[in-house]
């Protein structure tokens, strides 16, 4: 897998490189700053970007902002972002488009589970942090109140990522109940089956959706 890092802090930059490198990946550029990141993947068109929410220049939402400006310019591009500080007013758009992950910083620590979203992402599917989803769904209690408790615990797994087989487990549940409880998910945030659409993705868009 080619990867390029976006991270400011160089122990983390650094510490990222030798994991993937080792791990079998290729890290093909990295950089400190957004300044010019879009511009760099265009240019190295990595199987995967890794990319920090604050960084320099302005040190606030600029790798968030970059981001944006990358799956603009190709909505297929894969991007992980990495934050200390959940940033929720990017996050939103670029779920609805597959191939993102958002993960804290300390999730990192957990290799595997890293390893994993990051090829989850790569191959085109979501990994969020279940404290990066929980700040999403605060900013969408209007399609919450659709949905019983059940079917917001499987849609919110299914934000982060998780496969049916995945949160039957998580929910001690049979994969076939998951289904239904998807099923029940689609009719309610009103998400016919039509060719060429992702309905997971367009149910998880809605539910985190903000309502302002």
């Amino acid at each position: 897998m080619r990867v390029v890092i976006a991270e400011d802090s160089a122990l983390i930059r650094e510490g990222l490189a030798r994991l993937l490198t080792e791990s079998g990946h290729q890290v093909v550029a990295t950089t400190a700053t957004a300044a010019g990141l879009p511009e760099l993947i265009h240019a190295r068109r990595p199987d995967i970007a890794v990319i920090d929410v604050r960084m320099p220049p302005e040190m606030t939402d600029d790798g968030a902002r970059a981001a944006r400006r990358i799956r603009e310019a190709d909505p297929r591009q894969p991007v992980l972002l990495l934050s200390q500080h959940i940033e929720t007013r990017h996050s939103v758009g670029l779920v609805s488009t597959g191939a993102f992950g958002y993960l804290l910083k300390d999730r990192i620590l957990r290799v595997d589970d890293f390893m994993d979203a990051l090829t989850r992402v790569a191959a085109g599917g979501a990994a969020l942090d279940p404290e990066v989803v929980a700040a999403l769904l605060r900013t969408g209690d209007s399609a919450l109140s659709r949905l019983s408790a059940r079917e917001r615990e499987v849609l919110a797994s299914a934000a982060e990522g998780l496969s049916n087989t995945a949160i039957a487990t998580r929910l001690v549940i049979s994969e076939r109940t998951v289904e239904t409880h998807m099923r029940s998910v689609f009719t309610k945030l009103d998400i016919p089956e039509s060719p060429g659409s992702h309905r997971r993705v367009l149910a998880v868009l809605t539910y985190l959706r903000p309502t302002s």
